[in-house]
């Protein structure tokens, strides 16, 4: 079977960091873009970061730039998500995702062809 792995979720203070990983099992996502979301309760999915498939572009919403970080590994065969500064506000179940497909959209949650099943970070003093 095609499965994204999360990992590296848990509880943090405000201001520490966590890196997520987000690992391909039975295929290799050397050839996918690969983007991480989140989604809080009762709020919508948010795009968070994208990664091309070479590793060489990013982006990142407005809203963790200066503060995440998004990486790849091929040799490893996994994405990374490092995530300083952390606020409350990034309290989220955290998603990776992928897509064999170039778009300027990459936000767009539906453009994705792989799900992970999540991983809880919790933000909080």
């Amino acid at each position: 079977q095609l499965q994204l792995v999360e990992s590296g979720g848990g509880l943090v203070q405000p201001g520490g960091s966590l890196r997520l990983s987000c690992a391909g099992s039975g295929f290799t996502l050397d050839y996918y873009h690969i983007a991480w979301f989140r989604q809080a309760p009762g709020r919508e999915r948010e795009g968070v970061s994208c990664i091309s498939s070479s590793g060489g572009s990013t982006d990142y919403a407005d809203s963790v730039k200066g503060r995440f970080t998004i990486t790849r590994d091929h040799a490893k065969n996994t994405v990374y998500l490092q995530m300083n500064s952390l606020k409350p506000e990034d309290t989220a179940i955290y998603y990776c995702a992928a897509d064999r497909s170039y778009s300027k959209r990459w936000y767009e949650a539906a453009r994705y062809d792989y799900w992970g099943q999540g991983t809880q970070v919790t933000v909080s003093s």
